[in-house]
């Protein structure tokens, strides 16, 4: 037995990548949709992919080439394995070279010389990876991203008015609803979903030769961009929004698109990471205004029958913790010298790890917030438990000011002082002090009605939770079709993608 069969005999407790140990490899459904994108396996399948419609560009375009070239490459590709790519990549030392041997093993002796012709390693490599990162991020991301969207927005409207405190720096701050505190999460995601997409739609390969200058093409074809051009669009990859004049390379692919698209993916983990951090602190036994549900058999301490963790909460920001700090190398591996070098050879294929650890934090995250138990009698009640209604110090600042009063501000450090010495509620002493009772003779209903009872100074909360929701829910429905992510997706399309 190789050692290849060997590795591929091992069980996922023998991994040591935790991805593979105890997440993605260790759960059959998540494993299954991520293995076409994700694995080495698909890498292998991408590339072969990518030789394939390069037989078919070049047996379209370029004179002089045997007639079988598409069909006799395609057919070989479709019986590559990723086995024998990696037996002549240890024999020969060169990974593309191995993949090409292992092709131009199957084909005939005439198609044989026409194989990766005028091609580059990174004429192959670099377009494999934004074709199987577009596809991933189309396929799975995305369509996990919206889902988590609809959560939210799911969540928000239902606690549109559900009264709340607002807090900043820990500490109470204003009245809101909890659905607003969401209605937050909503804009932020579906911002950082928007800006995937038009990343996504920007990744690009290439077909131009060792040093991106079409040296070896330009001796047979007057226009070598073009065929690079009708190559990309045979792939999906050559962006609408650019003419093949306005882009380059060297040996590789420019970086940025890829970065940027890293970066989406990071900063929306970083919503996720904060999402979770606030709904871990309202767990609190303190605060105790939400509460995943969790099945009976639940354990959450090895000694403290009675604790219920927020558990899913704390991973997704602890994966966060773990993966953020790796854009940082995505960043540092922009930078090639010269036409190429392979300073970013091993820490590029990292980066398939990063969209699986945030793949499976969104759908962790997902299914955590459907269970998520809101108790408004809690919130109403810690809303009422502030320290003598001393969040309505605001509100009668702002109204002493408006009517003319000369300091409201101090005026309203110093009731509040009061309240906390004679602890008296604020509500009380408003309407029991001398000074200001002429400044607050001509106040409106609803300004009076603030002044007697928190639950009134909530803003526009629950009426901006529906705005933010309807908006994100038009915008998002944009994405979807911009991308065609249901009815417009033929799945046989997509399952001629993945790897049986």
């Amino acid at each position: 037995m190789s050692n290849i069969k060997k590795i591929e005999s091992l069980s996922h407790f023998d991994m040591a990548c935790p991805i593979d140990s105890r997440y993605y490899g260790a759960d059959p459904r998540f494993f299954e949709r991520l293995k076409p994108y994700v694995s080495e396996r698909a890498y292998i399948v991408y590339q072969a992919r990518v030789e394939s419609a390069l037989a078919k560009v070049i047996a379209a375009n370029v004179q002089g080439v045997p007639r079988g070239l598409a069909e006799e490459t395609e057919n070989a590709c479709q019986k590559l394995t990723p086995e024998e790519v990696y037996a002549e990549e240890k024999r020969i030392g060169h990974d593309v070279r191995a993949l090409v041997n292992c092709i131009r093993a199957k084909v005939s002796e005439e198609v044989r010389p026409f194989i990766h012709l005028f091609a580059t390693s990174n004429d192959i490599k670099d377009t494999a990876t934004a074709l199987r990162f577009k596809e991933l991020t189309t396929d799975i991301l995305i369509p996990d991203l919206l889902e988590l969207e609809e959560t939210l927005i799911k969540t928000a409207r239902e606690n549109a008015e559900t009264f709340q405190i607002g807090r900043t720096h820990g500490k109470h701050a204003e009245p809101i609803t909890f659905g607003y505190a969401i209605a937050n999460y909503v804009a932020r995601l579906g911002d950082r979903i928007e800006f995937i997409e038009e990343a996504r739609k920007k990744l690009r390969g290439k077909f131009s030769g060792a040093v991106g200058s079409y040296n070896a093409m330009s001796l047979f074809i007057e226009d070598p961009t073009l065929l690079e051009t009708v190559f990309l669009k045979e792939l999906g990859l050559m962006p609408r929004d650019r003419e093949p004049d306005s882009i380059a390379s060297t040996q590789i692919v420019h970086p940025e698109p890829l970065t940027d698209l890293v970066h989406g993916i990071v900063s929306a983990f970083s919503v996720l990471a904060n999402l979770a951090d606030d709904i871990r602190n309202l767990h609190r036994s303190e605060i105790a205004e939400v509460q995943e549900v969790y099945e009976e058999q639940h354990v959450g301490s090895s000694t403290m029958p009675h604790k219920l963790n927020p558990r899913n909460f704390e991973f997704v920001k602890s994966m966060w913790k773990e993966f953020m700090p790796r854009m940082v190398t995505v960043y540092m591996d922009q930078i090639s010298e010269h036409q190429r070098d392979l300073t970013n050879s091993a820490s590029s294929r990292f980066v398939t790890e990063l969209f699986a650890a945030f793949i499976y934090s969104v759908n962790r995250m997902n299914s955590s917030v459907k269970r998520l138990g809101v108790f408004p009698d809690v919130m109403k009640r810690n809303l009422e438990n502030t320290q003598y209604d001393e969040i309505l110090a605001e509100p009668l600042y702002i109204l002493l000011s408006s009517k003319g009063h000369p300091d409201g501000h101090g005026f309203a450090r110093k009731l509040i002082a009061k309240a906390r010495k004679e602890k008296i509620p604020l509500t009380k002493l408003i309407w029991e002090d001398k000074e200001v009772g002429h400044y607050l003779q001509d106040l409106s209903d609803k300004q009076r009605a603030v002044l007697q009872d928190p639950h009134n100074y909530v803003g526009l909360s629950p009426e901006k939770t529906e705005r933010v929701c309807e908006a994100w829910e038009i915008r998002l429905e944009a994405v979807r079709t911009t991308m065609k992510i249901s009815a417009e997706i033929d799945p046989r399309t997509r399952e001629s993608r993945r790897i049986v």
